[in-house]
């Protein structure tokens, strides 16, 4: 039973701790500090440390996990190895070689493809057939340290941001847990990665949402499907945003962004073939059906979404 420090914040890593205290003496947590969010900006607890708290476990949480301070907080855990997953923070050398067998990461993608912060979104939005979860020890490079275990797992044909999360959050877990006894025991040896295969996922923005109605209808459902939930699609009409919660791509022709009745239902034109709204979200209202949407405005059919009002 190793001695451990976690280390992670958001929902995705609790499967992995869960799973850890379960099995090794973890010895300390360590998570982003609390955030303000929502509407009334209250500071929230991260998963983590709810998880922490509530198991009693010591909990840190450096602003800066770089800072002389932290660093010394951890040497004195006397931890011998450390465990990443989706801190949020990047580790330095120097606290990466604290513990005897480094410091091992959690990443959710078949490395080297989708290096970097969102690589969930990343493989959905490319139309990858495939993505799954990776055991690394991790250097001071952006994911690039050696390999330890890979386990890949087929995409769906509807898979969204959310879905895929909760698949490889739990994948993650059982293949950490399977790989740790045999990495502790020099089993498994480090595998160097090719980068000449690299590919990035860089941080996600509020406005990588924005629908581009000029790019194939194909392309446009896979947006919409990778950023479910966060950060959401979304176009403009009259000069409010519309968030497109869910749809389709099909067949057929019409101007990019033109609302065109189809099918009994109503249909966006795109680049190369059609986008079937299913459900859209007016800004500051709820949730409807496209026909419930239609129903209340009803000049939606025939304008041209994406463009500023005249």
């Amino acid at each position: 039973m190793a001695k451990i420090v976690f280390m992670g914040t958001p929902e995705f890593a609790l499967p992995s701790l869960k799973g850890l205290m379960a099995a090794h003496d973890l010895r300390a947590i360590v998570t982003q500090p609390d955030r303000r969010a929502g509407r009334g900006k209250q500071l929230r607890q991260s998963p983590v440390k709810q998880v922490a708290l509530a198991a009693g476990l010591p909990l840190f949480q450096p602003s800066r996990i770089r800072e002389a301070a932290a660093i010394e907080a951890l040497r004195q855990v006397d931890a011998e190895l450390f465990v990443v997953v989706a801190f949020g923070q990047i580790l330095p050398q120097s606290l990466l070689d604290l513990p005897r067998f480094g410091t091992i990461n959690v990443h959710a993608s078949l490395l080297p493809r989708w290096r970097g912060a969102a690589p969930i979104q990343a493989a959905i939005r490319a139309g990858d057939a495939e993505s799954g979860v990776t055991i690394m020890l991790l250097d001071a490079g952006l994911d690039t340290g050696p390999l330890l275990a890979q386990r890949p797992l087929q995409l769906a044909s509807d898979e969204t941001g959310q879905s895929l999360h909760d698949k490889l959050s739990h994948a993650g877990a059982n293949l950490l847990l399977e790989t740790l006894p045999r990495y502790l025991s020099g089993v498994i040896q480090p595998q160097p990665q090719d980068d000449a295969l690299a590919t990035y996922a860089p941080q996600l923005k509020k406005a990588d949402g924005a629908i581009d109605w000029t790019q194939p209808a194909d392309a446009i459902d896979r947006l919409v499907r990778a950023f479910k939930p966060w950060p959401g699609a979304y176009t403009r009409w009259e000069g409010r945003e519309v968030k497109v919660i869910s749809g389709r791509w099909a067949c057929g022709a019409a101007a990019p962004g033109l609302v065109v009745e189809e099918g009994g239902t109503v249909a966006i034109g795109a680049g190369d073939g059609l986008y079937i709204p299913e459900v859209l979200q007016a800004a500051g209202k709820k949730r409807l059906s496209a026909a419930e949407f239609v129903n209340g405005h009803r000049d939606f059919v025939g304008a041209r979404l994406g463009e500023p009002p005249d």
